[in-house]
Parts: C-alpha cells; sequence; structure tokens
C-alpha cells in the first residue's frame, strides 16, 4: 500500500498543488486546511499516516502547536514543516518542537519530493525491522525516591499523590529502570523505544527527558536519577551516591 501523507496547508492553491503532485508520485494524500483537523485525523489513525506536510501559518492553531501535540501523544510520525519564515530561529523552533524538517517558502517542487522521500524511507524501514528485544529483566512495579511506579498498571504516586504519565512516557521510565546504570544513547531511545530510526532529525527524546526530570527528580534542574553524558546520552541510577547528578 502506497505512503498516506497528511499535508496541513490552509492557502488553498497550494494544497492542492502539492496534494496534486504527492498523488502523480504515487502517494495516497490526505489535505486539511488547519491544525485541529489535522489532529483529530492522526489521533483517529495514527497508524495510517505515515508523513505529515505542515504549513507553520495556520489559522488559529499554529504550526508550532500542531507539531508540539503531534509528539506529546508520543507519535514519532516524521513531520516536514513549511514556512515563510527564513529566519534562523524560526527554523531552531520548528526542530525544538519535533519537526524533522523545515523547508522555506518557495521552495522547489523536485527538493520537496526527494526530502519526503527520504523521510518515508528511514521510517519505513524502521517498521520493517523486528521488533525491539526486551530487556534481560522486566520490571512491572519499582519503588525509588518519592516515587511508586506501576507499568502494568500506569498508575504512579509521587509522594503519595497520583502522577498522570503519557503511555510513551512510561514506556520511556521502564527502558531506563531495566537497564540501570548503562550509558543509553538516544539513537538507541529513537529505536527501542519509539521504534523510529535514530537518523532522524528530531529533539523530541530531550523534550521527554526534561518531562520525565519534572516527575522523577526531588529537583529537575539537578537531577540525581536521571543523568546527562556529555556527548554519549543518558544514564539511570536508582539509588545516586551523594554527591552524584547531572545536568541537561
Amino acid at each position: 500500500m502506497p505512503a498516506h501523507i497528511l499535508v496541513v496547508e490552509d492557502e488553498k492553491h497550494l494544497g492542492v498543488g502539492i496534494k496534486y503532485n504527492l498523488e502523480a508520485e504515487g502517494y495516497r494524500v490526505s489535505l486539511v486546511e488547519d491544525g485541529p483537523t489535522a489532529l483529530r485525523l492522526i489521533e483517529a489513525g495514527a497508524s495510517s499516516v505515515d508523513l505529515v506536510v505542515l504549513d507553520l501559518m495556520l489559522p488559529g492553531m499554529s504550526g508550532y502547536s500542531v507539531c508540539e501535540a503531534i509528539r506529546e501523544q508520543g507519535s514519532m510520525i516524521p513531520v516536514l514543516m513549511l514556512s515563510a519564515r527564513t529566519l534562523a530561529e524560526d527554523r531552531t523552533r520548528g526542530f525544538d518542537v519535533g519537526a524533522n524538517q523545515y523547508m522555506s517558502k518557495p521552495f522547489e517542487l523536485d527538493e520537496l519530493l526527494s526530502r519526503i522521500k527520504n523521510l518515508l524511507q528511514i521510517a519505513g524501514y524502521e517498521r520493517n525491522k523486528p521488533a525491539p528485544k526486551k530487556a534481560r529483566t522486566a520490571v512491572s512495579e519499582i519503588q525509588f525516591g518519592s516515587l511508586d511506579v506501576n507499568f502494568e498498571t500506569h498508575e504512579v504516586q509521587a509522594s503519595g499523590k497520583a502522577v498522570r504519565m503519557t503511555p510513551k512516557e512510561l514506556r520511556l521510565l521502564r527502558y531506563f529502570v531495566e537497564n540501570p546504570n548503562r550509558v543509553i544513547s538516544r539513537n538507541e531511545l529513537l529505536s527501542e523505544v519509539w521504534g523510529m530510526s535514530g537518523n532522524l532529525q528530531t529533539r523530541a527524546v530531550d523534550q521527554f527527558i526534561a518531562r520525565l526530570r519534572k516527575i522523577i527528580e526531588p529537583d529537575s534542574t539537578v537531577p540525581v536519577h536521571l543523568l546527562t553524558i556529555r556527548d554519549a546520552g543518558y544514564r539511570f541510577v536508582l539509588e545516586p551516591n551523594a554527591g552524584e547528578s547531572g545536568h541537561s
């Protein structure tokens, strides 16, 4: 079955043009004109959307917010962001919220098609990979610091109070818990937790680490359990030694 591409573009002539050319390349294409509609479509069947072409300047809800919402769902669908903005800070913000590629308008059609093809090849490779190997020691429940986590029931308490964690946050924490004291690279996390290629350009891992620290650390600005190992990745420490900490 051909890849399904969701185009989110409020400039009708441009959206229709992109849709026409993508369909001419053999892709299935859905075209919507606003962020909330795009999110509803993804939520209704995220697995059926293989890539999102996302305009930045949308009515009511910006492309930044749409991309951020996609990543907060735990989805690693490749996102190619389009924008008439050319400033470096706009591009940086796009990557910060989880975009994989950023193209400035006007753009060359051949370049757009090439970038889409490359992103789909990476994502397609990962979909065809065998299921990630399970960690040697499966952990269903754990207590550390002020946290009490049951991975089977998705119940989390911090200092006796219930805490809401998304399935992806729990899966990430569980991977760290099942691989304690080992330096784990971002590429490994993308592969084993998200099931995506480590070659994808995304800061989603760092965003999830920051959110995880706010839940599990006594002070998220001075982590003692989830340490950053410069130029290598992260290391989870169940029982930190006095003075051991790592900064994000």
